[in-house]
């Protein structure tokens, strides 16, 4: 049994374990963050029974990566490749549990000012960084004004506007304040949103090109042993971690496994002990695997609530017309992509905002269901005749490599409608530079996480404030100041009608533009051995209090 995929069981680790959670901070102005659903769901796990093991100390697991990381500094990008490993290696002020409510991490507890502005975080004292360099509220002012309001996608996107400020009045307080209430604040403060890096470390240099980037000195739970690219990373204990008795393991070993094929095969085997993805075709067979458990999961290292999202660079022709961007959502096929390529785990997205962000999402919008006829009309309606090859023009799709097939099945519904798509598949990290750092591209394909509030997520898509060099921000260069000022009117807003309303109107306008084609809200399988307990598959801390039993 996974005792953290369980609720009661998770209540009784974390008394076990962990700081206690604050009290419920009252804020009566601030705008409600959003209530998402949940992102977890046992798919394949025995019942609790008596004699159930405890928690043991030692050991060492092996954890698959299907993509090298890149580097090891989580707030300079939202690459889920990036923070499936470093993440371990950090904390955040908060740790979101698997209902994404907030709970202790860095900061032990929290206020909040009755008109929501001025949010005052007590750290933990006596933290320590791997270099044994005593952690402070300077390296949170640090962390966020040079580091992650400049780098990261989705913190810059939401906070850079409204934040007001950031104080340390002493070592162990740190304070936020903002221009107007701000209610999504606690969910964006996780290792994922929000990993806190060492300001005598990165101080003076360029956080995106500094050797600590694979040299990491963080306060996590574990430390940067070895690190070979392409290969391995090999992670071993924190022994002064701040939190008693944790982690459990000795090391963790990441194997960079590309091959989906190879990953299953070596976790059925006993090579590997947990997998973050389960391809389609082996779903059910390791669901009659009594050996291993499986779950469901719409959050992980990368964020929540994700969408597979083809990206459309604006500034290239024919492109840049919103005809022939609906007329490639008419023409392809999102049912059969769903059935074919993610073997139905998860849904078509029908909209801008995942539907599991119920209270904002709509679907009273632009729907593009598979019409080719629609699709020619308007690409000749958009004066892109057919040449003597049948085809109208040539596109080409940069992708990662793990999107092979999608790229393929998209270039055979498209052929019929006269789009040549060129297909230039290309290791994880580098398509990212190619589509966001050197915008040299057509086509685009990334995950956007929309995170458990639309302003964590969805405003770095589609704002024009974060049109720029940086991984998964609004690789689109979309500019509409109609949709900049919705996004301001509903991070501002009380209300939360008033909140959904904006959204509301803002995916509206997106389904009409589609500077971007959602086209599924992805909510892939984990898989792990069922003598590994604990992980928090979730979130960016995968393995802070995992253990395994003894072999």
């Amino acid at each position: 049994m996974s005792i953290r995929l369980l609720p009661a069981l998770l209540a009784a680790l974390l008394v076990a374990c962990a700081p206690a959670a604050p009290p419920a901070p009252n804020t009566p102005t601030a705008p409600a963050p959003a209530q998402a659903t949940s992102p977890l769901a046992v798919a394949a796990a025995t019942p609790a029974q008596a004699g159930t093991p405890q928690p043991r100390r030692g050991g060492t697991i092996v954890i698959a990566a299907s993509s090298d990381p890149g580097h090891f500094n989580p707030a300079v990008t939202t690459s889920g490749g990036t923070h499936f490993v470093a993440d371990n290696l950090y904390n955040g002020l908060i740790f979101l549990d698997e209902h994404l409510n907030p709970q202790p991490d860095l900061a032990d507890r929290w206020d909040v000012s009755p008109d929501g502005k001025t949010y005052t975080f007590h750290l933990h004292p006596g933290v320590k960084w791997h270099d044994g360099q005593p952690f402070s509220s300077e390296d949170v002012k640090f962390s966020f004004e040079q580091v992650l309001l400049k780098y990261h996608a989705r913190t810059k996107a939401g906070l850079e506007a409204v934040l007001d400020g950031i104080d340390a009045p002493d070592p162990n307080t740190v304070v936020f304040r903002f221009k107007q209430p701000y209610g999504p604040l606690l969910q964006r403060l996780d290792v994922v949103e929000a990993p806190i890096v060492a300001r005598h470390v990165y101080q003076g240099q360029d956080p995106t090109k500094a050797d600590a980037n694979l040299k990491p000195i963080g306060t996590g739970p574990y430390k940067l042993a070895e690190y070979v690219k392409n290969d391995k990373v090999r992670l071993v204990r924190n022994e002064s971690y701040f939190k008693p008795g944790l982690p459990y393991l000795d090391e963790v070993d990441v194997r960079i496994i590309p091959q989906s094929s190879t990953v299953v095969l070596a976790l059925e085997q006993g090579d590997v002990d947990y997998i973050q993805s389960v391809p389609g075709p082996d779903l059910a067979r390791l669901k009659q695997n009594s050996a291993i458990t499986l779950a469901q999961s719409g959050a992980g290292s990368g964020g929540s609530f994700c969408a597979d999202t083809m990206m459309f660079n604006l500034s290239r022709a024919p492109l840049d017309k919103p005809e022939v961007r609906q007329a490639f959502a008419y023409g392809l096929d999102r049912e059969q992509i769903l059935h074919e390529v993610y073997f139905d785990q998860g849904r078509v997205a029908t909209s801008a905002i995942s539907a599991d962000i119920g209270w904002a999402h709509s679907d009273n919008v632009q729907q593009y269901p598979h019409d080719q006829a629609r699709a020619n009309q308007l690409l000749d309606q958009a004066g892109l005749p057919r040449g003597a090859d049948g085809m109208r023009f040539k596109s080409t799709f940069v992708h990662a490599t793990n999107y092979a097939k999608y790229g393929e099945l998209m270039k055979q519904q498209l052929a019929p409608i006269g789009i040549d798509i060129t297909l230039l598949p290309l290791e994880f990290n580098a398509a990212v530079d190619q589509e966001y750092i050197k915008k040299d591209f057509d086509l685009g394909f990334a995950s956007y996480c929309n995170g458990p509030d639309p302003e964590i997520g969805v405003r770095r898509m589609y704002v024009s404030s974060n049109i720029g060099p940086i991984p998964f921000s609004n690789g689109a260069g979309y500019k509409n100041p109609r949709v900049d000022q919705l996004f301001d009117q509903a991070a501002a807003a009380v209300d939360r009608s008033e909140r959904a309303k904006a959204y509301g109107e803002i995916q509206d306008i997106a389904a009409r533009e589609l500077p971007y084609l959602p086209i599924a809200e992805t909510a892939g399988y984990r898989a792990w051995l069922r003598t590994l307990h604990n992980l928090s598959i979730w979130s960016g801390e995968l393995a802070e209090a995992a253990w395994v039993e003894q072999r």
